[in-house]
C-alpha cells in the first residue's frame, strides 16, 4: 500500500466568520493521482488551499510526515508545486519567462540561473507544445495557451508533490489529452498529483476520487466504486447517469 504524501486531519477554514470547511481529515496516497470533485461552492479549492498551506486554517496538515507549518518557505516550495485557477500572471512576461519562475526555489541569490534550470524549462516548454511561444508575452496568448503555461512552471519546480486547481480550464481536447498523459508519466515516476477538476469524465480517469459537498467530505473511493457513482448522482440531485464505455466511466447529463 502507498504512504501518504500529504495527510489532513480535523481541518476548518472560516471566511469572514463563516465555515467554509467543517473538520476535513483526508490521507493522499503518495505517487498517486487523487482528484476532489464536487459541486460548486463544495470547498474543493479551500481544500486544496489549504492543503498547499495558502490560506489560515486550523487543525493539522503534514506533507511527507513532516508538519506542514513547520517547513521552511523554500522548501515547502520545492517539495509541493502549485497551479491555481486563474492565477494573476503579469502579462509583460515572456513564456520563457514565467516557465523559469519555476525553477525560483531551486535557485540561491547568488547561482542564478543554471544550466539545468535552462534544460528543465526548455524541457517542459517542448513536452507541453509550448517552444514557439517561448518569446511571446502572456498578453497575446489564448486562455488555453496560458493555462498550458502555468502549468509548465508548476512542474518545473520538480516538485515529488503537485496540486493543481482546475489545470485544463480553458484548454482543449486534444491539450487535456497531453495534460492526462502528462499526469500519468508524474504518477508513474512516483510523483503525487491532486487536482479539482469540474470535468467528472476526467476525474474519474484518477486513481482517487474524493467527492465534497458543503464543505465536507462526503466519500472518498476508486472510480470504479459503486458506491461512489451514488454519492456522485445524490450530490448532483440525480442530474447524471454513470456508464462504462471502452473501459471508461463516462458521465451524462440526462
Amino acid at each position: 500500500m502507498s504512504s501518504s504524501a500529504i495527510t489532513a486531519k480535523d481541518l476548518h477554514v472560516k471566511f469572514g466568520g463563516d465555515a467554509v470547511l467543517h473538520g476535513i481529515s483526508l490521507s493522499v496516497s503518495q505517487g498517486q493521482w487523487t482528484c476532489i470533485v464536487g459541486p460548486n461552492g463544495a470547498g474543493k479549492s479551500t481544500l486544496l488551499m489549504a492543503l498547499a498551506g495558502l490560506l489560515p486554517c486550523s487543525g493539522q496538515v503534514l506533507v511527507q510526515g513532516r508538519p506542514l507549518g513547520a517547513m521552511q518557505a523554500k522548501k515547502r516550495a520545492r517539495c509541493m508545486a502549485w497551479l491555481g485557477h486563474q492565477e494573476p500572471v503579469s502579462d509583460d512576461l515572456s513564456v520563457w519567462d514565467v516557465v523559469m519562475l519555476g525553477r525560483f526555489p531551486h535557485q540561491t541569490m547568488w547561482s542564478g540561473i543554471s544550466a539545468e534550470d535552462h534544460a528543465c524549462v526548455n524541457a517542459w516548454l517542448d513536452r507541453l507544445q509550448l517552444t514557439h511561444l517561448k518569446n511571446r508575452s502572456l498578453q497575446h496568448l489564448s486562455g488555453g495557451e496560458r493555462q498550458r503555461v502555468l502549468l509548465a512552471r508548476a512542474l518545473a519546480v520538480q516538485a515529488p508533490i503537485v496540486l493543481m486547481d482546475e489545470p485544463i480550464a480553458n484548454v482543449d481536447i486534444p491539450h487535456q489529452s497531453d495534460w492526462l498523459n502528462t499526469v500519468r508519466q508524474l504518477t508513474a515516476q512516483h510523483t503525487t498529483v491532486v487536482s479539482v477538476l469540474h470535468d467528472l469524465n476526467l476525474a474519474l480517469r484518477a486513481d482517487h476520487v474524493v467527492l465534497m459537498d458543503q464543505g465536507r467530505i462526503c466519500m472518498q473511493a476508486t472510480p470504479d466504486d459503486p458506491q461512489l457513482h451514488q454519492a456522485l448522482k445524490d450530490v448532483f440531485q440525480q442530474r447524471m447517469t454513470i456508464a462504462k464505455v471502452a473501459d471508461q466511466w463516462v458521465v451524462l447529463p440526462i
